[in-house]
């Protein structure tokens, strides 16, 4: 059993998808430092000095022995813009990998010189 495994964790396979995961969670960090740290602040101040982190609903404040209970929208908007970055980052690159693949396709393969051998033979043998 722990051959198997051991043949399992080193499929390549394996470390790409590790590695693709660990690009991808730095990746969604950059996202949201962009989206947090570069794009909310002008879109705030385009809209009255508004800081969408802090905008919240409170349903409940804060009394002295529990803390308020709110709904932090501001935070939600942030969270749904990096979303939509990272999901158009994506279909960008997924976009570029599938022309790629299809150039690739497209190119036909020059047959080997046994091929040819073998073609010019057949069409001998035909005539």
């Amino acid at each position: 059993m722990l051959q198997e495994f051991k043949k399992f964790a080193i499929k390549g396979n394996v470390i790409d998808m590790a590695v693709g995961i660990i690009i991808g969670a730095a990746f969604g960090k950059i996202v949201s430092s962009f989206v947090s740290d570069v794009v909310m602040p002008p879109i705030g101040m385009l809209m009255g000095k508004i800081d969408f982190s802090s905008l919240v609903i409170t349903l409940k404040e804060a009394s002295n022995s529990t803390q308020a209970i709110t709904i932090n929208y501001g935070i939600f908007i942030n969270t749904i813009i990096n979303f939509i970055i990272i999901a158009f980052s994506i279909f960008i690159v997924i976009k570029q990998i599938n022309k790629l693949k299809k150039e690739e396709e497209k190119k036909p393969e020059k047959p080997s010189a046994e091929v040819k051998l073998l073609t010019e033979i057949r069409d001998s043998l035909k005539k």
